[in-house]
């Protein structure tokens, strides 16, 4: 079975396995709080947070790319202070290409989580808050079991974009293998390889039985929570 890939290609797998844990490790508690806000308050500049979040959605992959070398690249002004202050490094590094899959993933995750929000009746958490619990209890309580099959959702949806993302991260951190060459990019780079149709090929199939498998497991464990909730 090991035979299957070369070790080069089991090294992109691992880490688009990597990249996309932590993408969607970290896209999680910002994009609950973003959607939110976005759902549940009201202030001066939400409409220009909900276009920057969504962005990503519509800008070619490229610009996004090219926007995060800017910022984060060694000599960026994030980047730079980042660097020279916490030794923490993205240009070229595994690091920027999680950075990159989590910034395009964003989007679903908030838009998941939202939708959920809104679906909430906003009588049940006043409910709650009559009967003197606090705002985060009120939300730890009430609404994010009933907002939970959304996350999972939106959990789903960002692992399997950090799975596939391309053309931010590569211009982003480049095709290094071992460094930054996750599946899609080292499908491009086969594709490109006299030959390489074939091993392009079986990583392509590894990656759908991978979102397949990711899928399912979501459809599993929102019906699970679905269950709970119907019984509660």
């Amino acid at each position: 079975m090991l035979d299957w890939l070369s070790p080069a290609e089991w090294e992109a797998v691992r880490l688009s396995l990597r990249v996309a844990f932590w993408a969607t490790l970290f896209s999680l508690p910002l994009g609950i709080f973003v959607a939110y806000a976005l759902a549940r308050w009201r202030f001066a500049g939400r409409e220009l947070l909900n276009v920057t979040v969504h962005l990503p959605l519509i800008m070619p992959p490229v610009v996004t790319g090219y926007l995060l070398l800017v910022a984060f690249g060694a000599r960026g002004p994030v980047g730079g202070f980042l660097e020279s202050w916490f030794g923490i490094s993205f240009a070229f590094r595994w690091t920027g290409a999680a950075l990159a899959s989590g910034v395009m993933a964003f989007p679903f995750m908030v838009r998941a989580v939202r939708l959920s929000l809104e679906a909430v009746d906003p009588r049940l958490e006043q409910a709650a808050a009559t009967l003197g619990a606090s705002r985060i209890w009120v939300f730890l309580t009430v609404t994010l079991p009933l907002i939970l099959p959304g996350i999972i959702a939106g959990t789903v949806l960002t692992f399997a974009k950090g799975m596939g993302e391309f053309g931010a991260t590569i211009t982003f951190v480049s095709n290094i293998p071992g460094q930054t060459q996750t599946i899609p990019l080292a499908i491009n780079l086969l594709l490109e390889t006299p030959g390489g149709e074939a091993r392009a090929a079986r990583l392509a199939a590894l990656s759908i039985a991978i979102a397949a498998a990711a899928l399912v497991l979501s459809e599993l464990i929102a019906r699970r929570v679905a269950a709970r909730m119907g019984r509660a």
